[in-house]
């Protein structure tokens, strides 16, 4: 299983373009967020493109990712940070169960890539920490069930469209702003 994990991560740290391998380099380069959202749009899409999708007969339970902003922006970016990792841990939980379910060629392909790339965030964020504090114990998120693949795509590109995205500007404003990340976007350095 650790050797999975950590194929998985290698396979998303060299995903990113050379140069952006660092977690700074992923928050502090905000088209690297852009990239991702417009991947999960893309993954929605040819979901939702696929040829009789299945019904699941045993529902999957996905997290539920919406949030109100304000709230939002009074938690600590790691109370953010375990909240999202609760999300993508239930959210992989729930492709993989989907996996087990679906046979359609088509189907089974767009569950196998939302599977790679929602473990891969998981791991990322799992492995790296941007404050140092203690971790909140446990993980309780808000869940529904549901027996339709395409919901699953739309639950994973609301999150990172929305939870993930504020949280990497968030994280961009404290690591960015400090010179730690050169900037917002990189090849803007020394202009």
């Amino acid at each position: 299983m650790e050797l999975n994990r950590l194929l998985l991560l290698t396979s998303f740290l060299l995903h990113i373009e050379e140069g952006h391998a660092s977690p700074t380099r992923l928050v502090c380069d905000n088209r690297l967020i852009q990239k991702y959202i417009g991947e999960a749009k893309d993954m929605e899409k040819r979901a939702g493109q696929c040829q009789a999708l299945p019904t699941l007969s045993c529902p999957v339970v996905l997290p539920l990712v919406d949030f109100r902003l304000q709230q939002w922006k009074s938690k600590s970016n790691e109370t953010k940070r375990q909240e999202i990792l609760c999300d993508l841990a239930l959210l992989v939980g729930a492709v993989a169960g989907a996996q087990r379910q679906v046979t359609q060629e088509c189907g089974a392909m767009q569950l196998s890539q939302l599977y790679h790339h929602a473990s891969s965030f998981l791991l990322l964020l799992q492995t790296f920490s941007w404050e140092a504090g203690p971790s909140e114990p446990g993980c309780s998120p808000r869940s529904m069930e549901q027996t339709h693949v395409t919901i699953i795509f739309l639950t994973y590109r609301q999150l990172v469209q929305g939870k993930l995205r504020f949280f990497f500007h968030d994280l961009a404003k404290n690591l960015c702003n400090q010179g730690q990340g050169g900037g917002r976007n990189p090849q803007c350095r020394g202009r």
